[in-house]
Parts: structure tokens; C-alpha cells; sequence
């Protein structure tokens, strides 16, 4: 039988629609958690992206997975909203022992390579909020609730680690201001938990297959090696589950205090837990083919596990 260790374990993921938040939820959920999956999309309406993901269908994924899945529709820029599923945890469950803050929805907003001046700027400004502020608002609310109970754990999902962000332009200043100031509330969290024996933890995946990206490029996850002949970097991809195995294998840590503060990648994750992708490569392949790459030489981006 597999082990659940995260079995009578309560977790929400803020942003579980699709992508990234979507598996952590999924496999938080495959470790025995029950897991609240919130967003804006439903099957009764969906958010300004149009996709045709639900939280319902995350919340079946998860039951389906061995944990309990529950879909709460919530804009994580409202107050209300967010105070409201918090109580419904409190009401439901007593505790929180896992927030992951991986709200966005910020891509289709994002004007790339065009300086400051040629930028709209109320797309531009929102993207913000729905970068930033979500998570400040689900963090104020939320926070008391994983403090009640010893060794919590947060999790800011970004896209590029602390040191690769603070030297790395993110190809538009809202995007970057964007990421820069997800990791540094993963660590304001860490400053502010360490005297409740909480663990804070910025965690970032790579080049990941979402959803989007996967149907950008015409390919499934079965062959989305097919796009590599026309971007070999896509080679360097990691599916959702990457990110989603390395965040449950952390929150069932009895040691997960030990990346308290940091910053780290999916791949840190997986070399720390063994786990894999679900093709079951893993990072040292990775790095492999990136090395290889920026080196100038070719690469087998076909058969590299």
C-alpha cells in the first residue's frame, strides 16, 4: 500500500486551476492531504483566460489521487472572498498546515520587450495586483490559521530563483517587479514565521509543460518532445508533477525546517526527495542537455533520461 504521510494534513493551494498549482495540489492530495483548490475558473464561468480548466476538475484530480479534493471558487483579490474560504477552513478542518501561494494570472497581461514608456499601463498595473497583492491578501488572512499548530509550512511559487531574478532583466518591468517581489515575500514570511516554527520556502519550477505552454507549442505531454525540433531548449522542460512531487515530498519532511528561508528550484526538490518527472527523468539529465547547449553543441533532446 502507498504511504500517505500527509494523511489528517490540511492544505490550500491558491491558484490550482492548471499549471504548476494544479499538480502541487494534485500531489499534495497523492501524500493523503486534504487539499482546497481555489481560483477563478469554474465550469460555471471562467476567468479572463478562457481556458477550459476548473478547479472542480483539480478537486477531482486530487480525490482521485488518494487525498480529498475541495474546490472553492475564489478571487484572491478580494477580501471578503479570501476571509471566507479561511473561516470555511476553520470551520471544516480546525487547522491549515500548508498554504502554497501560486496565484498569477498575469501572462495574458504581460507586454513583452517594450521599455516602461511603450507599456499600457492598467494592464501593466493589474498584473501586479494579481501577482502581489493575491498573495499578501491570502497571506494576512491565512497565516493565523497555519500558526495555531507547530511546523506549518509556506510555499511562494515564482518563476526564477532569488539570485537569478536579482540578476536577470525579466523582458518587462511589471513581470519582473512581479517575480522579484514574490521571492522577497517568501522571504518576509520566513522573518516573520521563525518564531512560530513555521517553515517559509520560495520554490520555482523550470521551463514547465503547463497546459498553455504544452498547447503553444501543438503537443501533448505524451510527445511534447516533437517541439524540440524547433526550440531544443524545450528539451530542458519539466511536466507540472516535477514541482508538485518536490513541494509534498517537503511538506512531509519531519526536517523541512532545513530550507526555511530559501529560495530554490523543482529540481533542488527532486535531487533532495528522489522523485522524478513523470517520464521519470531527472535533473542531472537536465542539466546535462542546458550545459551542453549553452556550450554550443549539439544535443539528443530525444533520449536523454
Amino acid at each position: 500500500m502507498k504511504s500517505k504521510p500527509l494523511t489528517g494534513k490540511v492544505a490550500l493551494v491558491a491558484g490550482a486551476t492548471r499549471g504548476a498549482g494544479r499538480q502541487i495540489a494534485v500531489q499534495l492530495g497523492a501524500a493523503g492531504a486534504t487539499v482546497y483548490a481555489t481560483g477563478r475558473s469554474t465550469r460555471a464561468a471562467r476567468s479572463e483566460y478562457g481556458r477550459p480548466e476548473t478547479i472542480e476538475d483539480t478537486a477531482d484530480l486530487i480525490t482521485e489521487a488518494g487525498g480529498t479534493g475541495i474546490a472553492v471558487a475564489v478571487d484572491h483579490l478580494d477580501h471578503e472572498q479570501v476571509a471566507a474560504l479561511i473561516q470555511q477552513i476553520d470551520d471544516e478542518q480546525g487547522r491549515l498546515d500548508v498554504l502554497v501561494n501560486d496565484i498569477f494570472g498575469g501572462d495574458p497581461l504581460t507586454t513583452w520587450n517594450k521599455p516602461v514608456w511603450d507599456q499600457p499601463l492598467e494592464p501593466g498595473l493589474r498584473l501586479l495586483r494579481l501577482a502581489i497583492d493575491t498573495h499578501i491578501i491570502t497571506s494576512h488572512y491565512a497565516l493565523p490559521l497555519l500558526i495555531r499548530n507547530p511546523g506549518g509550512l509556506v510555499v511562494e511559487v515564482g518563476d526564477g530563483t532569488t539570485g537569478y531574478n536579482a540578476t536577470n532583466y525579466r523582458l518587462s518591468v511589471f513581470y519582473d517587479l512581479a517575480k522579484t517581489t514574490v521571492n522577497r515575500l517568501g522571504f518576509i514570511w520566513a522573518h516573520e514565521l521563525t518564531d512560530h516554527d513555521a517553515t517559509s520556502v520560495n520554490v520555482t519550477p523550470g521551463w514547465i509543460r503547463s497546459e498553455m505552454m504544452l498547447d503553444n507549442f501543438g503537443v501533448t505531454e505524451d510527445n511534447w518532445r516533437d517541439a524540440c525540433v524547433k526550440e531544443p531548449h524545450f528539451a530542458s522542460s519539466e511536466s507540472p508533477v516535477m514541482i508538485g512531487r518536490g513541494i509534498a515530498a517537503m511538506a512531509a519532511d519531519p526536517d523541512r525546517a532545513r530550507w526555511h528561508s530559501r529560495s530554490v528550484t523543482s529540481f533542488d526538490l527532486a535531487e533532495a526527495y528522489d522523485v522524478t518527472d513523470t517520464d521519470g527523468s531527472r535533473p542531472d539529465a537536465w542539466r546535462y542537455v542546458v550545459e551542453v547547449q549553452d556550450a554550443g553543441k549539439p544535443a539528443d533532446v530525444t533520449g536523454y533520461r
